[in-house]
């Protein structure tokens, strides 16, 4: 794979972007759908990850096969069948249903920065991931996590916190995630190699 660059997301074959924006260094995987979205610097998502309404914060992790904001059907008509809003598809004179279709873009999800979204899961609409959260493989979550928080199951429940509180918060505070290209660069090894105590007493946190 070619590597990725600064200037547009990296597009894999056979992927649906719609109304959606991306920052520098983003990926897409092959068969990805991406709706009203906006990917922060750096994101990315695997194969066939369907998104829609969701800000996606700088470096969030979404594995292959996930499911982020999907939509409702309206329970509490008679029908809950899309022709009620999608009713161009079935009848020449009729228009679609433009109201219901805000509604739906309105109900926001959003990951936090470096969070970790595992293979399988779903995040319902309105839903607030923290930063550094992780989400079990298969999970659905329906609450906000907190930042550097693993849930699992379905309905998703906390499992533990990455980190000791007070690593939490000085994590939070050094917020590595918006440094620069270059500053990450230069402490590449640091990331890779220091345990997260030394890392931040060098860095600062």
């Amino acid at each position: 794979m070619p590597a990725l660059r600064p200037d547009a997301p990296f597009l894999h074959p056979d992927c649906e972007i719609t109304n959606s924006r991306f920052g520098v260094w983003c990926e897409v995987g092959r068969g990805a759908r991406v709706l009203n979205s906006e990917f922060g610097d750096y994101a990315y998502c695997d194969r066939y990850a369907d998104i829609a309404n969701t800000t996606v914060g700088r470096f969030a992790n979404i594995a292959a096969f996930t499911r982020i904001g999907p939509s409702d059907h309206p329970m509490a008509q008679p029908a809950q069948h899309h022709f009620l809003y999608r009713s161009s598809y079935y009848w020449p004179d009729a228009e679609d249903d433009a109201e219901f279709f805000a509604r739906r873009a309105a109900r926001r999800c959003v990951l936090g920065p470096d969070c970790w979204v595992g293979h399988g899961a779903i995040i319902k609409p309105e839903v607030t991931l923290g930063a550094g959260a992780v989400v079990a493989a298969g999970a659905v979550v329906t609450q906000d996590v907190a930042p550097f928080m693993i849930v699992a199951g379905v309905p998703a429940r906390p499992l533990r916190a990455r980190f000791a509180p007070s690593i939490i918060e000085r994590l939070m505070a050094l917020a590595w995630w918006d440094w620069s290209h270059e500053k990450l660069r230069a402490t590449l090894d640091d990331f890779r190699h220091l345990p997260i105590e030394a890392f931040l007493e060098r860095h600062g946190g």
